[in-house]
């Protein structure tokens, strides 16, 4: 039986909340009437910032990570060790590293992974710019730290070809990290570990 509702804006908000990734209807109606309880400027200040992020968020123009500047805060330290790019899949796996403290280096963010299944090719993800990055000359090593599942894999083996002609040192994270575990996942500890043991990739 179909819910009723009392108001259309609230079977409105309700609606617009439940299209978030892992929020059910009932999940959603919970979240809308705590925002009803809570003073109408705590209410206006929630919602300014989800229209400020949205209108106002950039992507970095050299890793492609999330900033509030064209070049990320990482991008412009310049106590990054910037002959070191660890390439991930998403802004997520930028989080999960910083965390460990144990990167100095600087990152590229795929954007996804290569993934026929799911109509994801190599051209639909920052493959191309990447090589443009260690095409410059500058970087010494390219540690590819992606999560250990088929299509991870998968993109590693493209990418090391397509950075085969720079003979750039290219390595692999430590296999730590259970095979088909989400980076995003895996504790901070197992994480650094990984990355400080890294091996050479190998074809």
């Amino acid at each position: 039986m179909e819910q009723q509702y009392p108001s259309q804006l609230l079977e409105k908000a309700v609606t617009e909340f439940s299209k978030l990734p892992g929020i059910g209807r009932k999940t959603a109606l919970r979240l809308v009437l705590h925002l009803l309880r809570q003073p109408k400027e705590e209410v206006d200040g929630f919602a300014e910032s989800m229209v400020k992020m949205a209108h106002e968020v950039k992507y970095c123009s050299v890793c492609h990570n999330i900033s509030d500047t064209d070049i990320c805060p990482i991008c412009s330290d310049h106590k990054r060790d910037t002959s070191l790019i660890c390439v991930v899949e998403n802004i997520q796996d930028v989080m999960a590293v910083e965390n460990t403290q144990q990167f100095h280096g600087l990152y590229h963010v795929l954007g996804g992974i290569i993934s026929p299944m799911d109509g994801i090719g190599p051209n639909d993800i920052e493959i191309a710019s990447l090589v443009k990055r260690v095409e410059s000359g500058n970087i010494n090593e390219v540690i590819l730290a992606l999560s250990p599942t088929m299509e991870g894999d998968t993109t590693n083996f493209y990418i090391s070809r397509k950075l085969a002609h720079t003979h750039v040192k290219l390595s692999v994270i430590a296999r730590g990290i259970s095979v088909g575990n989400e980076l995003e996942y895996t504790d901070e500890v197992t994480l650094g570990r990984s990355i400080l043991n890294r091996t050479p990739f190998g074809n």
